[in-house]
């Protein structure tokens, strides 16, 4: 019989996260890209040499024409320039290859550590959380860090290398004017800045409003077959249509703020890089200062390329602050500490199935009584039990508390004579099956599913056996594809109970040693119900079975029925026992025996 594959091994980054500031996290995340990170600074330095170099080969060529130079000087500033642009193309292919390796090996590695984070984390922490919280950081956390990373080279980088080399050329030819430039060029980015402060609030409520949007459709959506049920299509659709309208005003502010924003801002740059060229057109031709005509044009080019690269970086904030707000997002999953510990415990090799619960009892947190108490209870390998009892007895508290979802909050569990809370629960597990209430699929085919985490490769004959033996047989073999039938979402194409029998197909194919049937009979017919009782009956022989049911065609063959009232064992037995002493089980058992 196929063995479950080992659980996962922890990775570096889950374990390394503990709280520290978002940029110590991003430099430990591109760690062993160091090495190609420094080589994507140097390859885009080559490749961005036209940008900040053309200026100043203009000026030469200029000279050159207005001086009447030697025309080999032109044909030099010209051939350089080609050269340089004839690098670029190599150039940008070699950094767009580098860089997208460490961005997306970086966001490969953090949705992994986050995965694997989840897969650790208790059920109570997934209780708490969201399933779609969890989704949104591996999905778009992730993805705001890798456009923060990617922006900040692409944009980031290209200014600062403007920035660096347009001042090293104009330090280099025109030393006289460099203060100007250190104090006009910072003056003019700010302006414009402060212009743009002034868009933050409508922006910010833009987003809210395509938020509050993409809410409301989704409601809409999962409420289609309610609203078409009671004729509801018209008030649905006035629901959405008043959050459509408000994202209209919202977005036509913005759009004419933009607007207002763009033309006092190009108006702004533009006068400044008129009166720059002004000044130093005056300056040339009164011949102060030895700054020649092609200088004029440098100067007056090189103004609007700096500050159009420092307004790239101050651009870039929004950008990085979204994008090290999604870091610390994701560090609150990587540092969650509700973490299932296994770690050094001992590995559970092989398991008889003998159960004793001592003195157990669990209390979830900030709950002000506690869900199971004194629990006392000794099982032997082989026998099944019966939970019994109303809905918060505590039922399926002592089913996570059995497979190990939580741990007891006093008195202990003994797994063959061994304290649970001394073993590696994910070995444990190897050797336990569970068939929930709600059958859980995955999108993929029948096979797929039944056979889903089983390693050493697929055997047929035991696929098909727990397929019989699950009572699945007869409607796989009459869909289509068989065994390779696409199930669809969550199982949509099937029905409950054909997604229920594949469920406890699943867990039968495990040949496990401890089986947990949690309600799992509850979706069938009663024609399919009693042909899978009469196949439990046969495979549940050397198995230990606890089984919650509210059907007594499923619990009156169990060997001893366990009865639950507030967390609390009051009576024990067979059903047959249980009756004759007219207790809880006799009298709640009333209404139900027609079941």
């Amino acid at each position: 019989m196929q063995k479950p594959e080992a659980a996962p091994r922890p990775g570096p980054l889950d374990h390394h996260y503990s709280g520290e500031h978002p940029l110590r996290t991003l430099a430990y995340l591109f760690r062993p890209d160091r090495a190609r990170l420094l080589l994507v600074v140097a390859v885009f330095t080559v490749k961005h040499i036209p940008v900040w170099l053309l200026p100043l080969i203009t000026a030469n060529i200029i000279d050159v024409v207005v001086e009447h130079r030697p025309v080999s000087e032109l044909w030099f500033n010209a051939g350089a320039l080609v050269l340089v642009l004839a690098l670029n193309f190599p150039m940008a292919l070699l950094y767009a290859r580098l860089m997208s390796t460490s961005i997306r090996r970086m966001g490969r590695e953090l949705r992994s550590a986050l995965c694997r984070r989840m897969q650790y984390l208790s059920l109570g922490y997934h209780a708490r959380v969201s399933a779609g919280v969890l989704q949104t950081k591996v999905v778009r956390d992730v993805e705001a860090v890798e456009q923060m990373t990617q922006q900040s080279g692409d944009l980031g980088l290209g200014a600062i290398m403007t920035l660096l080399g347009g001042l090293v050329v104009i330090g280099f030819r025109t030393p006289v004017v460099l203060p100007v430039f250190l104090v006009v060029v910072p003056l003019a980015a700010l302006l414009v800045r402060r212009l743009r402060s002034r868009i933050r609030t409508n922006n910010e409520e833009f987003r809210l409003e395509i938020e509050r949007l993409s809410s409301r459709v989704g409601e809409m959506t999962t409420l289609i077959p309610i609203t078409r049920a009671h004729g509801l299509e018209r008030t649905a659709l006035h629901r959405v249509d008043r959050t459509l309208e408000r994202v209209l005003t919202a977005g036509f502010r913005l759009d004419v703020l933009n607007g207002r924003f763009g033309s006092l801002s190009w108006i702004l740059l533009n006068t400044l890089a008129v009166g720059c060229l002004t000044g130093s057109a005056v300056v040339a031709y009164y011949g102060w200062m030895g700054i020649s005509a092609g200088d004029v044009v440098m100067i007056s080019t090189f103004f609007t390329a700096l500050t159009a690269s420092l307004m790239t970086l101050m651009n870039l904030t929004p950008v990085i602050s979204k994008g090290l707000e999604s870091v610390r997002s994701i560090g609150e999953v990587l540092q969650a500490p509700d973490l299932e510990s296994n770690e050094g415990k001992t590995s559970v090799e092989r398991v008889e199935g003998r159960i004793d619960f001592e003195g157990m009892g669990y209390r979830y947190p900030e709950a002000g009584e506690p869900s199971v108490r004194g629990f006392d209870l000794s099982v032997r390998p082989g026998e099944t039990i019966a939970l019994v009892g109303a809905s918060g007895a505590g039922k399926s508290t002592l089913l996570n508390l059995l497979i190990g979802f939580i741990r007891p909050t006093e008195g202990r569990i003994l797994l063959d004579g061994a304290d649970m809370a001394s073993l590696d629960l994910r070995t444990y597990r190897r050797f336990l099956s569970v068939v929930p209430q709600e059958s859980i699929l995955f999108e993929g085919t029948i096979r797929e599913n039944v056979t889903y985490g089983l390693a050493g490769g697929e055997d047929e004959a035991a696929l098909r056996h727990a397929l019989d033996a699950a009572n699945a047989t007869e409607f796989v073999d009459r869909l289509p594809d068989g065994l390779d039938t696409v199930v669809g979402q969550r199982g949509a194409r099937l029905s409950g109970g054909q997604k229920q029998r594949l469920a406890i197909a699943r867990a039968l194919i495990r040949d496990p040693r401890i089986l947990v049937l949690d309600e799992a009979t509850s979706a069938l017919d009663n024609r399919s119900e009693a042909l899978i009782q009469d196949a439990l009956a046969r495979l549940v022989a050397g198995r230990t079975v606890f089984v919650v049911a509210h059907r007594l065609s499923t619990i009156r063959n169990a060997d001893r029925i366990v009865v639950m009232e507030h967390g609390r064992i009051v009576e024990t037995g067979s059903h047959q026992e249980l009756l004759a002493r007219g207790g809880a089980y006799a009298t709640t058992l009333q209404p139900r025996r027609s079941g």
